[in-house]
């Protein structure tokens, strides 16, 4: 076996093999070259004598082969070696005992090869026995090859061992997961893809690093910390490592004292309903996770995109200083839990950073972003990335990998359910149909697969079709619209749940359709299932049943993605257990089942004395009133049920008045035909 593969059987890359500083000596000494001169008159006198000068050839080359002035020289001549001895090692196998002078002549014509794979092997292995040892094996490695095949037992046996985190990040997990949810170091930074769109000269330009005050950050990977940022300083976040199981890491962030007094105050500024003590907070702290994800959400209302997307940066490289050093962005083995809040952070940073690449125009740094999403807990999705995953798959022209995530996870996640992969896989068989560099007969046969794909999507989700066809400024034929299958009663018939996802669905990707090609495409597809209802397919009747006993209700990570989109037809088919609860952008629908660490203090009630006059005029319009003393605690619950009404109201308030401004139409003066009629004149 060549080293190359025992190096990958190891989990080691080329150029980190451990290397002995005291072997690698300019010159050997005149013992040592004595003894190699015995050696090779030993060789000699076994083989035969027309070999003598093979055997001299064989001498100068190892003592060539002792003499290196550079460390790396080492190396590339291991790789070089390694390279060359795989085809000569497969070609040949090793015998049982080859102690006579016979078998030695009968193998001499691998002696050469056998001498390489030992000098290989002395120089890549770990240097732990003495010189003289590892002659000895060297002997007997030539003679019979017994140690190199004890070494491939063992590191069969190592590999049999759960043990080794270096190769728990390559095989565990499972192949299909890992191969979908593959991250990318270098696609995490947005300025690679802009340099392979704008080139990298239009993109970095003249920025030339100042040498004058300049400041000295830590390496991260997601963003790249700013001179104009505030000087870093550990905020009191830290990861720890829970446990290793099966190959996969689970991983939590805490809190110190310090930031929980910190978050306690936090709680404090948001529930006084003004920014601006948020921003005094966060002058005081300038790396509070949870400060710089509110203040950029008004930044972001304000319309101050930069400033939003700014503190979102911060507060990503706030998380990545305080990464454990086994936790990994790239592998898909760590794991961080949703139910904890001081995770959840982390996941919506990483979304809203997200979005704002989507809408920088980089879908494929977005695109993996959302893999990093998925990949921090698959099973439960909590943000329920799966239904924004195929969108940027499309946007980033990234067909196989949509077409891989799809054939991977259908068996377990069932994604033809969900009305984006229905659509989003038909579209993708299309694109593949319609390159140039494909062989025809493979073209027609995704044309043929997208055709059939796509029925089956419309036959499956037909309220899908004209609220796209809408967005897309398309005006239907009469048969389509006068159809009761596409007509009113497909969308005023569909389950809540299912009319959540269509909204989301149409509302999000119905810019990939716009193509001309893809509207004929779709034409087609259209008259082709009207014919399909028309003549009674089975499969009509049995999708219709699918859809009334599915999507009845949706799970709460759905109710959580629509309200990040913010996409105004998904938001509004929210049901009203949702929208009329507080939602605070730092912690958007939290779970029912939370796990809780720590929790926050009670608040001490102050008494009727200390109490301003509004605060005792408002208390009086209780029917428990009392000025002497404070609440009792059944008055205390029934103040907390009137402020949580109270807090319904306004947001019912809110929803209705954002409605409102959203239809408000401005319509212009009626322009006057005669401008010189006169205006005592009657019309």
């Amino acid at each position: 076996m060549s080293t190359r593969a025992l190096r990958r059987l190891r989990g080691k890359q080329r150029g980190q093999e451990a290397l002995d500083l005291g072997d690698l000596t300019l010159g050997d000494s005149l013992e040592e070259q004595a003894e190699g001169e015995a050696e090779q008159l030993d060789v000699a006198n076994v083989s035969h004598p027309s070999d003598k000068k093979d055997s001299s050839r064989k001498a100068k080359k190892n003592k060539a082969q002792k003499n290196f002035s550079n460390i790396y020289e080492l190396i590339c001549d291991v790789d070089n070696e390694g390279e060359k001895i795989s085809p000569d090692e497969e070609a040949e196998k090793p015998s049982g005992n080859k102690t006579s002078g016979k078998e030695k002549n009968d193998n001499r014509d691998t002696d050469k090869p056998d001498q390489k794979e030992t000098s290989t092997k002395s120089l890549s292995g770990d240097r732990v026995k003495k010189k003289k040892k590892k002659k000895k094996t060297k002997v007997t490695s030539e003679d019979g090859q017994a140690v190199p095949d004890d070494n491939i037992d063992l590191l069969l046996e190592n590999l049999e061992q759960p043990n080794g985190l270096s190769l728990q990040n390559e095989d565990c997990g499972g192949s299909d997961r890992r191969s979908v949810l593959h991250v990318e170091h270098r696609n995490l930074n947005p300025e690679t893809e802009l340099k392979r769109y704008f080139g990298a000269r239009a993109v970095l330009g003249d920025q030339r690093p100042r040498q004058r005050n300049r400041q000295f950050h830590r390496s991260t990977w997601m963003t790249s910390p700013k001179d104009s940022w505030p000087r870093f300083s550990r905020p009191g976040i830290s990861m720890t490592l829970l446990q290793s199981k099966d190959g996969v890491q689970y991983f939590t962030f805490e809190h110190s004292r310090d930031y929980q007094q910190v978050q306690f105050k936090f709680l404090d500024a948001v529930e006084s309903m003004d920014p601006n003590n948020i921003l005094a907070l966060l002058q005081l702290n300038p790396y509070h996770i949870d400060s710089l994800l509110q203040l950029s959400d008004v930044c972001r209302i304000q319309e101050d995109q930069e400033m939003a997307r700014d503190l979102i940066e911060r507060a990503l490289y706030s998380f990545e200083c305080a990464f454990h050093p086994l936790f990994s962005l790239t592998a898909g083995t760590s794991r961080l839990d949703y139910l904890r809040p001081e995770n959840r952070a982390f996941y919506l940073a990483l979304y809203k950073h997200m979005m704002f690449l989507e809408k920088r125009g980089c879908p494929r740094t977005a695109l993996e972003y959302c893999k990093l999403i998925l990949s921090l807990d698959p099973d439960s999705d909590p943000l329920c990335m799966l239904l924004l995953i195929d969108f940027l798959m499309l946007r980033s022209r990234e067909y196989q990998s949509l077409l891989q995530l799809y054939q991977d996870w259908e068996e377990h996640r069932n994604l033809s359910q969900l009305p984006n992969f229905a659509f989003s896989t038909a579209l993708c068989y299309f694109h593949l149909s319609q390159q140039e560099d494909m062989d025809p007969e493979e073209s027609d046969k995704q044309r043929r697969k997208a055709n059939q794909m796509l029925q089956n999507a419309l036959i499956m989700f037909p309220g899908v079709l004209m609220p796209l066809l809408d967005l897309c400024t398309v005006q239907p034929d009469v048969t389509v619209t006068s159809h009761a299958f596409f007509g009113p009663k497909s969308q005023i018939g569909q389950p809540p749940a299912l009319a959540e996802l269509t909204a989301l669905y149409v509302g999000r990707a119905y810019n990939v359709w716009r193509e001309a090609a893809v509207m004929l495409w779709l034409e087609e597809s259209v008259k082709e299932v009207l014919l399909r209802v028309d003549a009674k397919d089975p499969q009509v009747e049995d999708s219709q049943n699918k859809r009334k006993q599915r999507y009845q209700s949706a799970p709460r990570n759905i109710h959580r993605h629509v309200l990040l989109s913010e996409i105004k037809e998904a938001t509004s088919s929210l049901p009203l257990e949702v929208t009329t609860q507080p939602l605070m952008g730092f912690d958007p629908l939290p779970p029912l089942d939370s796990v809780i660490s720590y929790t926050r203090p009670e608040r001490q009630h102050v008494g009727a004395s200390n109490e301003s006059t509004l605060s005792l005029f408002f208390r009086s319009l209780l029917p428990n009133f009392n000025l002497q003393g404070g609440l009792r605690q059944e008055d205390e619950m029934e103040v907390a049920r009137a402020g949580q009404e109270l807090n319904q109201e306004v947001n019912r308030l809110m929803v209705a008045m954002r409605d409102m401004l959203a239809n408000i139409r401005f319509q212009e003066p009626p322009r006057e035909d005669n401008p010189y009629r006169d205006e005592d004149e009657w019309d």
